[in-house]
This record gives structure tokens, C-alpha cells and sequence, in this order.
């Protein structure tokens, strides 16, 4: 199994989580998504997207991180068996994808690796509300449970990867209180390895 990845990209970071966490041997091919590795002919072979983390085993190919997640996951302890948990550990990793990366995600690209200018503060400005917004209702949610599910599952490896490095997107979480013992419970999880 080989994972083509990008090191400063937290969506590659969620499938080194999980490989870690469950003790999958997986081949790391990095990636320089900053150098253009992601549009060579070569990388768009494996996936016409451009785009990193893509999971390669071997004549199978995936992309998009959330389903890397589940077919790493899937029969573990990280991605429950029953259907309505199923579905609510889904439903927080579209949310995930829609709610969350759009704005924090890429607020922390533009702020960590483009230049100051007028045009990058006009695409921060259009993510502020979105990212505040995500993270209140991580905050309402978590101010009741320990996790996103009942228990850790691949939603809470999912909303970790951009949510721990927020504050690098202009989105620190002193007033979230919930999800900052959140992130700490996610730290001390069996097999949990840093970002970097």
C-alpha cells in the first residue's frame, strides 16, 4: 500500500493518523503540493483531481480523504458497526468537508503559503464567518460528549486534522473550551502521532 503525501496538507495527515492508529504498514510517497507535484502527467493518472492524499493499494486507487478513512477503517474499532452511528459518523465527516475545510482549511493554505496582498486578505475575509460558524456547532456539540460519536471514531480523526492547527488559519480557539479538551482527548487516543 503506497500513501501519495503531502506533508503540510491536513487531509494527508488524517490517513498517517489512521494508518497509525491502526497499525497499517503503508508506503509514504511524498508529495511537494507547493512545487506542482499534484499536476504532473504522472500524478494525474492516479488522480485526474490533482489532488493529495491519494491512496494507492495495489491495482486499487482512491482519493478524497474521508473515503481513504472508511476503507482503511472499516471493521475496526473506529468506525461503528451500527447504522445509526454509521450515519452520524458520517454525517459530521461531510460536515467536515462542507462546513469546516472550505473555510478553515483553506484560510490556513492562504495565511501559511501565499504572499500578503489585497487579494489574499479579500479570500479570508469571504471564510471568517464560515470557519466561526463550524466551530460553534463543534462547540455546542462537544459541550455535551467526549466525541463527535459515541465514542473516537474516523469523524473525530477527520475534525481534528484542520481543527488542532486552527489558529494557523486565523482561528484560535480560546473560546471553545469544548473543543480544546476535545483535542486533547484525541491526543492521548492509542497510536496518536503530531501532524508533523
Amino acid at each position: 500500500m503506497k500513501l501519495y503525501d503531502s506533508a503540510i496538507s491536513g487531509n494527508s495527515y488524517k490517513i498517517r493518523l489512521v494508518l497509525a492508529q491502526l497499525g497499517i504498514p503503508c508506503t509514504i510517497v511524498p508529495v511537494d503540493i507547493l512545487h506542482g507535484e499534484t499536476r504532473t502527467p504522472e500524478f494525474l493518472r492516479l488522480n485526474p483531481n490533482g489532488r493529495a492524499p491519494v491512496l494507492e493499494d495495489g491495482d486499487f486507487v482512491l482519493a478524497e480523504s474521508n473515503a481513504m478513512l472508511i476503507y482503511l477503517a472499516r471493521g475496526s474499532r473506529l468506525v461503528p458497526e451500527d447504522r445509526r452511528r454509521f450515519a452520524l459518523t458520517l454525517q459530521w465527516m461531510f460536515f467536515e468537508q462542507y462546513s469546516h475545510e472550505p473555510y478553515i482549511a483553506t484560510s490556513r493554505f492562504l495565511l501559511q503559503h501565499q504572499p500578503d496582498s489585497a487579494e489574499r486578505a479579500a479570500k479570508l475575509a469571504v471564510r471568517r464567518e464560515g470557519g466561526w460558524a463550524a466551530l460553534r456547532v463543534m462547540e455546542g456539540h462537544l459541550a455535551r460528549r467526549d466525541f463527535f460519536v459515541d465514542g473516537y471514531t474516523i469523524a473525530d480523526i477527520a475534525l481534528f486534522a484542520y481543527t488542532h492547527v486552527a489558529r494557523e488559519g486565523g482561528f484560535p480557539l480560546g473560546d471553545f473550551p469544548a473543543i480544546r479538551a476535545w483535542i486533547a482527548r484525541v491526543q492521548t487516543e492509542p497510536g496518536f502521532i503530531p501532524m508533523t
